[in-house]
């Protein structure tokens, strides 16, 4: 009878911690301990090392962990870190892994988000990535990056973290040498993380960020949708519809093109922008489709299409250098199916109790690429 108490408690927890793991107020509550970790190769620096260690202090993470290696042997001592949570027992709160290594040598950082992504101790909580390299072309070095992300998070404890690093990229950008930085975040985090511990709607006298675009001129959005074969997709394209036109946006939709057509479509987009006579302040494209493992776009003919010649279009558009180029894409990426990440261990009598919703094993990640390094063909995109 113990035994049978202690897992109705246990599960009891487990499904307390799947419902609160973001608060009311769309927000990671943040409850557990903060951790994180720094994998360094032996080429970089103590300096900065030093600054990366007095930033997690900053922002509130009590364990900091430091493991030099090489950069084939990260993932190694990732796997190690992620052993080392799961082993803990309890919840954890947030996690941090900052990767620095020489330029160039971080490129297939998706195998180490992904290996932490596998973390029971981490279900539901925020997963921070913060990759570091060696300077190139106009990137600020990465000390200027993290000292003036400390000074900030010490003065505006109340923004989310997107807010301060959204202000940090805008002020090392305006101080590089040239106009090439441009970081890269990826983000699926469910909620705002706010690592300081005031509420980030409280109203604050502190100054509010100076990195918002000017959205005075016009808006225009382009939808590229593949009905045929897809029950439900125009619901989705009429809903998309309807908000974006309530946004302010200006619509155009096309139905079922081919893969070509979403190429010409998106020339004669770019160019209807080009010619137009007042100002455009943001364009959005959404492209809704079948999809394929890689990430492409299937037309309605069947044939392939890359989402990243798409955005290289709109990149090329002079009417929108410097305004924000949003893209939605809807479509599956292969035919497995993401089964989440669940609690483990559920007891027999789980039957009993109300299951907790499987997380998506992709969900609660964010993915900061402070340099651009392998990036200058997608130099000024922004994904969130």
């Amino acid at each position: 009878m113990a035994f049978l108490v202690s897992g109705t408690l246990r599960m009891a927890a487990q499904i307390a911690d799947a419902r609160d793991s973001l608060g009311r107020k769309g927000k990671y509550s943040l409850q557990g301990p903060r951790v994180a970790l720094t994998l360094s190769s032996p080429e970089v620096s103590a300096s900065t090392i030093a600054v990366l260690e007095d930033v997690f202090q900053t922002l509130g993470f009590e364990s900091c962990q430091r493991r030099e290696a090489s950069v084939q042997d990260f993932l190694r001592e990732l796997t190690g870190f992620r052993e080392q949570l799961d082993a803990h027992g309890g919840p954890m709160g947030c996690a941090l892994v900052a990767l620095v290594a020489p330029c160039g040598q971080l490129r297939q950082p998706q195998q180490l988000v992904r290996e932490l992504s596998h973390c029971g101790a981490l279900r539901g909580c925020p997963k921070v990535f913060l990759l570091l390299s060696g300077t190139s072309g106009g990137a600020p070095k990465a000390g200027a990056f993290l000292t003036s992300l400390g000074e900030l998070c010490g003065r505006c404890p109340h923004w989310s973290l997107l807010q301060l690093l959204t202000e940090v990229f805008c002020r090392t950008a305006e101080e590089s040498s040239e106009a090439t930085y441009c970081p890269v975040l990826r983000s699926s985090l469910r909620g705002a993380l706010c690592l300081g511990d005031i509420e980030p709607w409280r109203p604050k006298p502190e100054p509010r960020p100076s990195t918002q675009y000017d959205l005075s001129g016009a808006r225009a959005a382009l939808f590229l949708a593949v009905i045929q074969d897809r029950p439900g997709a125009q619901h989705d394209v009429k809903a998309l519809v309807d908000l974006c036109q309530a946004l302010g946006f200006k619509t155009t939709l096309r139905t079922d093109p081919t893969a070509q057509d979403f190429q010409e479509e998106l020339a004669r987009f770019r160019e209807q922008l080009d010619t137009h006579r007042d100002p455009v302040s943001c364009a959005l494209v959404a492209l809704m489709a079948h999809g394929g493992p890689q990430g492409q776009l299937l037309g309605a003919d069947g044939q392939e299409v890359q989402p990243e010649a798409l955005v290289q279009e709109l990149n090329c558009c002079g009417t929108l250098w410097g305004c924000p180029k949003i893209f939605l894409l809807q479509a599956c990426r292969g035919g497995h199916r993401d089964t989440g990440m669940g609690p483990k261990g559920r007891p027999w009598f789980w039957r009993w109790l109300q299951a907790p919703p499987a997380i998506p094993s992709h969900a609660d990640i964010l993915q900061i690429n402070v340099d651009a390094q392998d990036l200058r063909r997608r130099q000024g995109l922004v994904e969130s």
